[in-house]
C-alpha cells in the first residue's frame, strides 16, 4: 500500500479547467458530427452516393471530414434546417386541422350550431333536426 493519499486540493485550479475544457470540446464535436450527418441525409439534393461519400469520409477520417463538408456545404445547413421545420410544422398544421374538423366548416360544433338555429327559426321540424344531427354526429 501507498502511503500516498490524493486529495481534490492535489489537483490544481489550471487542471480542473483544462479538463472541463477537453470535456466540453469533446461533446461539442460529438453534437457536430449528428449535425452533420443529419444534414447529409437530409439534403435531396444530394444523390444516394453523394450520401454514402460524405457519410463514409466523415466516419472515417472524423476531423478532416467535418471540416471539409463546413468549407464544402456548411452555407446551406441552416436553409435545409429552415426547410425541414417548415414542412414538419405543415405537416402538423394538417394533422391538427384534419383531426379538429376541416377548417371551412369548424368541425362537427359549428354544424350543430347552424342545424340549432335553423330548428330554431323553424325552417326545420324536429325530427329533420335529429334526423341531421344523426348525420353530422356520425361522420
Amino acid at each position: 500500500m501507498s502511503d500516498n493519499v490524493y486529495l481534490a486540493d492535489d489537483y490544481p485550479l489550471l487542471g480542473a479547467f483544462w479538463t472541463m475544457m477537453w470535456i466540453f470540446l469533446w461533446i461539442l464535436w460529438i453534437i457536430l458530427v449528428f449535425r452533420v450527418i443529419g444534414d447529409v441525409f437530409r439534403d435531396d439534393s444530394l444523390s444516394g452516393w453523394g450520401k454514402t461519400g460524405w457519410t463514409f469520409f466523415v466516419i472515417i477520417l472524423p476531423y478532416l471530414g467535418i471540416f471539409v463538408y463546413l468549407i464544402a456545404r456548411g452555407r446551406d445547413m441552416g436553409k435545409r434546417e429552415q426547410q425541414a421545420a417548415g414542412a414538419r410544422q405543415q405537416s402538423l398544421d394538417a394533422y391538427l386541422q384534419g383531426s379538429a374538423g376541416s377548417a371551412g366548416t369548424g368541425g362537427h360544433a359549428h354544424e350543430l350550431t347552424k342545424l340549432s338555429e335553423l330548428k330554431s327559426r323553424g325552417v326545420l321540424t324536429e325530427t329533420e333536426f335529429q334526423h341531421a344531427k344523426e348525420k353530422v354526429l356520425a361522420s
